[in-house]
């Protein structure tokens, strides 16, 4: 007899209280295990930096891309109701591979898991950082990865970016945010809920000398923000405040204008990413398989940027082209590696205070759909 939708659904609720690493087919693994991973790009180039105040952007282009037109991102799926996302135990309308619809209901809610259920066709691109709003908390997704297409209801890691309130909300929706990156770095590679949260309402964790100039939006700036219009300290809330946002605003307006004006007569090339470097530090760098990707999540990440850089000390030092240059240059080291076979492989490296993050898609094509570089704070 064909096995009903729920008891497909039964057997998928079996495997999550047994959940683990190997449950979900994941293999962690030392170079040289499984496939190879892809070269890096050898034909990036930087373009003439672009400051205002403490903040310069590298855009970073090429004459090579990929064709990323395949992968959904979590905005778009979100938005068209083809991609899911619940708390543990609500219950949700499903549509299994073969078609049939049936309820799912999960085991219970929890701070750093939610229930995200793909139901387009495409695979779903998530990025560490991307910032889902309702529920019982806003949380950000923990780990760049891939989901394949037609998934069954799996677990996905996430921090909890909103640390008072713990009670229902309206359903998950995208933010159109990725947290800045003393927060995206907690996540992506410390892993520890109880530091996120500590960065959220932190501003950066760079450290600061003592006779440095005070950064545009202060420790105090902060408290009065959340005191007056985030009392449960909503991520969102805080950094679009009467305090907060009107000088990430001026920030963001400014450099992208400048952005607009130095990458639109390129020929032959489209940008694919960015260096970013606070005061004279070269700190993040986030490049994309090709422009349509990188155009997707520009304005957001040029927002976390700026959120970065309002909170640092507003020194006008800047930054060399050479140090820009290294973080280019991929960086040699053990790797960890995690991977879910023919879907994607998700690779870190750390060296010398510097992290290195990189997904790969292995399917339709093998392909580095985003690689992330960091200078790490702590």
């Amino acid at each position: 007899m064909e096995r009903s939708l729920y008891a497909l659904i039964g057997s998928t609720l079996f495997g999550f209280a047994t959940f683990g690493v190997a449950s979900l087919g994941f293999l962690w693994s030392n170079p040289g295990s499984g496939s190879p991973a892809p070269k890096a790009e050898v034909d990036w180039r930087l373009l003439d930096p672009i400051s205002y105040e403490n903040l310069t952007v590298f855009p970073v282009v090429s004459s090579r891309e990929y064709d990323t037109s395949e992968f959904l991102t979590l905005e778009e799926g979100l938005s068209r109701g083809e991609v899911v996302v619940r708390e543990g135990g609500a219950e949700t309308m499903i549509r299994d591979r073969d078609g049939r619809r049936g309820a799912w209901s999960g085991s219970g809610a929890s701070v750093n898991q939610l229930v995200l259920i793909n139901q387009s066709k495409r695979p779903l691109l998530l990025l560490a950082g991307e910032l889902v709003s309702g529920g019982k908390q806003d949380r950000v997704i923990a780990k760049d990865r891939i989901v394949a297409p037609g998934s069954l209801p799996l677990p996905l890691e996430v921090f909890c970016v909103e640390h008072g309130r713990w009670s229902a909300g309206a359903q998950f929706t995208a933010a159109e945010t990725i947290v800045h990156p003393s927060v995206r770095e907690q996540a992506a590679v410390k892993q520890k809920q109880t530091d996120v949260w500590a960065s959220v309402v932190a501003g950066s964790s760079a450290s600061r000398a003592s006779d440095a100039p005070a950064p545009r939006v202060a420790q105090r700036d902060l408290a009065m923000a959340v005191e007056a219009e985030a009392p449960t300290e909503s991520y969102s809330k805080i950094y679009a405040s009467r305090r907060v946002g009107p000088s990430v605003d001026a920030l963001v307006n400014e450099i992208e204008r400048r952005f607009r004006k130095e990458t639109s007569g390129l020929k032959g090339e489209r940008v694919v990413g960015v260096v970013i470097a606070y005061s004279g530090e070269v700190a993040w760098s986030d490049i994309f398989a090709s422009g349509e990707l990188f155009a997707h999540y520009w304005n957001k990440l040029l927002r976390s940027y700026a959120v970065e850089a309002v909170a640092r000390p507003t020194l006008h030092e800047k930054p060399s082209m050479d140090d820009a240059r290294e973080f280019l240059e991929r960086l040699e080291g053990r790797e960890q590696t995690e991977s879910e076979p023919g879907v994607y492989r998700w690779r870190e490296i750390n060296r010398d205070g510097l992290s290195q993050i990189e997904l790969d898609a292995l399917s339709p094509k093998v392909m580095t759909l985003h690689r992330l570089l960091l200078r790490r704070t702590s």
